[in-house]
């Protein structure tokens, strides 16, 4: 009897990870396609959000910092891309049109969810004419990649949106495809910061809900055996890990 409960433990876990990864692919797509159009959902945000005490500040950050902290020059600076490097973009979204990792010296390789977002991109490519590695639609726990494949690699603005399952396994993952000592950054939400609940109204308001469940303490101890922790930054309610890849 226990070996049938764990199977259907493991098969319910799996569906839940499947329906939140088809939920945030659903919600990115719509985002395509309403940016087509030149709308943005950021700009229609519902009285129950921006009436919270803390949207104020909120509507600060988004103006100041952005929305994403994959454009600050830490990011890159920390990363250090040269040629002959491989980059992979894990969650990718619109780096390579927004942030200016077009501009980067590496050989970048993207991959997300979105299929509409890869179609995006894919056309940014021809359009520019760009040289890059390769552009997948899949999740980041589960990738097309060698091992040891990537000299530095950036997962920013995607582990807020799952657990600590899948969270463990996307580690695994790129702790498989970066090679040693290669560096590595990547965020988590700022449970304690002012906006944190903001920030978490406005995801499910996009369709992609928060589901982060781990303490800082419990994600530093989920690193260990994977990546050494360099430094971090808090950045905009979020936390900005800089990382090495352990042997």
């Amino acid at each position: 009897m226990i070996i049938p409960l764990c199977i259907n433990i493991v098969k319910e876990g799996c569906g839940m990870m499947n329906k939140q990864l088809e939920m945030i692919a659903q919600s990115y797509d719509k985002g395509v396609d309403l940016g087509r159009k030149g709308i943005n959902l950021y700009d229609e945000l519902p009285d129950y959000i921006t009436s919270q005490p803390d949207y104020p500040e909120f509507a600060r950050l988004m103006k100041d910092e952005g929305l994403s902290d994959s454009k600050r020059i830490e990011v890159k600076e920390y990363l250090a891309p040269e040629e002959k490097m491989n980059l992979i973009d894990l969650g990718c979204c619109l780096n390579l049109m927004f942030n200016d990792y077009d501009t980067w010296s590496s050989l970048y390789h993207g991959v997300d969810i979105s299929r509409k977002t890869i179609q995006l991109l894919e056309e940014i490519v021809e359009k520019k004419d760009l040289e890059i590695g390769s552009l997948y639609c899949c999740s980041i726990h589960d990738t097309p990649f060698e091992d040891d494949y990537f000299d530095i690699a950036t997962c920013i603005g995607i582990l807020e949106y799952f657990e600590e399952d899948f969270v463990r396994e996307a580690i695994i993952e790129a702790h498989r495809i970066i090679r040693p000592k290669g560096r590595f950054v990547l965020d988590i939400p700022n449970l304690e910061s002012q906006v944190f609940g903001i920030t978490k109204l406005v995801e499910e308001y996009m369709g992609r809900p928060d589901r982060f469940n781990l303490s800082r303490k419990n994600f530093d101890e989920l690193l260990v055996g994977y990546f050494e922790v360099v430094r971090t930054e808090n950045i905009a309610g979020m936390i900005q890990y800089f990382l090495v890849n352990k042997d």
